[in-house]
This record gives C-alpha cells, sequence and structure tokens, in this order.
C-alpha cells in the first residue's frame, strides 16, 4: 500500500479560516484607504462644485457656485491662500486676518 504523508483536513475548517480571514481583510483595507486619502478625511471647507469667499474686512465666508461671482461684500481668497478644510493652515489664518477694500491682506481688529 501506498501512503503520501498528506493529511484530510475536513472543509469546515477552511470555511472556518475563511470568516476570520474576511473581516481583517475589510478591516485593513479600510485602514489603508483612510491613511492614503488623510486629508479628505476632515470637513471640507465647501461642497463639490462650490468655492470658498471671505467678507471683506471681517473675518466671515461662505460657500459660491463655481459658475457665479462672488456677492457683494464678499471676495475670492488670494490665490495660494485658500482654506480647503475647516481647522486647515488657511482657515486658522483666515480667521484673525482678511483682506480690505483694497485688496490688502490686513490683520481683524480684536473683537471683530
Amino acid at each position: 500500500m501506498r501512503t503520501t504523508g498528506r493529511v484530510h483536513r475536513p472543509s469546515h475548517l477552511r470555511v472556518n479560516r475563511t470568516k476570520w480571514s474576511v473581516p481583517g481583510l475589510a478591516l485593513a483595507c479600510l485602514t489603508i484607504a483612510a491613511i492614503l486619502t488623510g486629508c479628505s478625511m476632515q470637513d471640507a471647507t465647501c461642497g463639490g462644485g462650490e468655492y470658498p469667499v471671505m467678507t471683506i474686512g471681517s473675518t466671515g465666508s461662505a460657500c459660491v457656485p463655481n459658475d457665479e461671482e462672488p456677492p457683494e461684500g464678499y471676495t475670492r481668497y488670494p490665490e495660494g491662500k485658500v482654506p480647503e478644510h475647516v481647522g486647515d493652515k488657511w482657515d486658522t489664518y483666515w480667521q484673525t486676518h482678511t483682506v480690505d477694500k483694497d485688496g490688502n491682506i490686513v490683520e481683524v481688529p480684536e473683537g471683530q
């Protein structure tokens, strides 16, 4: 009689191993996605199809549809200084700065 040295493993063992690996794989994929997307998990300043604008002479802001100009009393953020996410570098900066009626960046007086 010939023996091969193979061990017979019942199929239910493979099923149990698969049950545990699927949730683990899903969790690993979610973790990797969260790491790779980083900033996208933060709240965006504006929704899709919109851009942020700021009030002239104050720290207020709003979102305007991409195909529209800022409303009266608002202006676009200076190029390269546009906040993209709540609490990011530029969002924090514009809490204490604004643009005056001549387009100059100025500090906002306390209490405004």
